[in-house]
């Protein structure tokens, strides 16, 4: 075993990796160069560039990999040496990326998932192989003992291909106003760097001066909509370097995913190891009929870095294709359209109390500002509206609440301004968690939570009636919640 060899990373990385520090480190060299201009500004820039390059040129003169029938081992670092080895049989996932910089060279980035599903832990990296090379070690990774190797390619059954209508989907993700967020983020930090006075900038200043002399709801109105432009235009672009040529094929066992127009993805979900699907609708893409499919699976990211994390099944797509797919990777439709049983007039009751609450509060506290402080009275009366829309999205929250069990399959649903369609196989719950408030008490209602490995491993359904709750944990997984209840005589 321990005269297997150890690899090094592809070589042309070292055309990559120092242009990516170079990029990395453009904001502070600039800074650097402009406030030196006047002395040697250039000579640091210059060292900050030589320090960056090295740096990328010492990942590969120090990383090694090693792969035998047991282990993974990676050896990294100079001054402070690493070694990790993680099991073979604790391999959960193989990602490969590739931004065009990699592309061009035949590189991909290797990502080797545990089953670690938060953002604090990625996995073992290799950054960069070749992408032959990557593609092999995919294949030899993912493969078990238990199958029989052939020289012959599964059998690919081909489950969606995007449709470039769907980019219309687009500006309703609002993925433009993180894209907005960091190129603001950017500037800012560029000007702090680089000491530069925006004032020195003449359109920048004719955009506040004309913003200055209109009237104020002239003002609000324009930059609402030079914002709500921007945002669409962003999230469009982003939607198409995103999800650009996403493909979802089926072959023995597994589930691929690959997508990315700039930089590609291509993503492997071992069937064993899925345990559901998430069909997710936010407010604005429910509003033009559009959803969201995710996968419920051990190894992959789970929340808001899903997409990031490759467990994304279908990005936002109408709503009857991202039912059809759910259904062809559980196996059955019927759960993703399943009519759910709703949860009564006591849970009805509890939303638009609670609207009604939040709303009597707010309004309450702005009313004694403006009764003690002198606070404009505008601010008391403008949150009257918070009345009415609090019980649009309370009858919303209720109508969006219900579940129910078939084929062995557990489906909660709830959420408005994003609701969520949880199906959920029952094979895969391995405890119940059984809350009560003291408002629910009193309502003779709880909180049922499934425990499972995968996605975000707990999944709730709020405001079941208590009986019903124990009825449906009982049914879904008979026996597991016997050992908690009292007998009563």
């Amino acid at each position: 075993m321990t005269d297997l060899p150890w690899h090094r990373l592809s070589p042309k990385m070292l055309a990559v990796h120092p242009v990516q520090e170079a990029i990395r480190f453009l904001p502070v060299l600039i800074g650097v160069l402009f406030i030196g201009r006047h002395g040697q500004g250039h000579i640091w820039s210059l060292i900050g560039l030589g320090l960056a390059i090295a740096g990328g040129l010492l990942r590969w003169f120090t990383t090694t990999y090693q792969i035998t029938p047991t282990h993974v081992r990676v050896k990294r670092g100079l001054l402070r040496r690493r070694e990790l080895s993680v099991p073979r049989d604790r391999v959960r996932s193989v990602d490969l990326t590739a931004h065009p910089m990699q592309r061009v060279l035949g590189l991909s980035r290797v990502v080797i998932g545990t089953g670690r599903s938060d953002r604090s832990d990625e996995g073992v990296t290799l950054d960069a192989l070749a992408s032959v090379e990557a593609a092999r070690l995919r294949e030899e990774l993912l493969r078990r003992t238990e199958h029989v190797v052939t020289e012959e390619k599964p059998a690919q059954t081909e489950l969606l291909r995007l449709a470039p209508a769907w980019v219309r989907y687009g500006p309703f993700t609002l993925s433009g106003i993180a894209t907005i967020g960091v190129v603001v983020g950017s500037l800012a930090n560029l000007f702090n760097e680089t000491h530069l006075d925006p004032d020195e900038f003449g359109l920048l200043n004719s955009v506040i001066g004309q913003l200055s002399a209109a009237p104020l709801a002239l003002a609000v109105l324009e930059v609402t909509l030079v914002a709500a432009v921007l945002v669409a235009v962003l999230s469009v672009i982003a939607y198409i370097l995103a999800f650009w040529n996403f493909r979802l094929v089926r072959t023995e066992g597994t589930l691929h995913v690959t997508r990315g127009l700039l930089t590609t993805r291509s993503t492997t979900i071992e069937l064993r190891r899925l345990r559901g699907v998430e069909i997710s609708e936010p407010l604005l893409l429910r509003a033009v009929g559009g959803a969201r499919c995710m996968a419920i699976t051990t190894g992959l990211r789970a929340g808001r870095g899903a997409e990031h994390g490759g467990s994304v099944l279908l990005p936002p797509a109408p709503l009857s294709e991202a039912k059809r797919v759910a259904g062809q990777v559980t196996g059955s439709a019927t759960p993703a359209g399943q009519e759910l049983i709703r949860h009564g007039r006591t849970a009805h009751r509890r939303r638009y109390t609670r609207a009604c609450a939040f709303a009597a509060i707010v309004t309450g506290a702005l009313l004694l500002l403006w009764w003690l402080a002198n606070w404009p009275a505008w601010t008391w009366q403008t949150s009257l509206v918070l009345f009415p829309v609090g019980a649009l999205l309370a009858e919303d929250r209720f109508r969006n609440l219900g579940h129910a069990l078939t084929e062995r399959r557990l489906v909660f649903r709830h959420g408005s301004l994003l609701r969520r369609r949880y199906v959920l196989s029952c094979d895969g719950v391995i405890g119940w968690v059984v809350h009560r408030s003291f408002f629910q008490r009193r309502a003779g209602l709880v909180s049922l939570t499934a425990t499972t490995a995968a996605g975000r491993q707990h999944y709730t359904n709020a405001d079941l009636p208590q009986a019903e709750a124990v009825a449906l944990a009982d049914a879904a997984v008979p026996g597991l919640l016997t050992p908690f209840l009292i007998r009563r005589e």
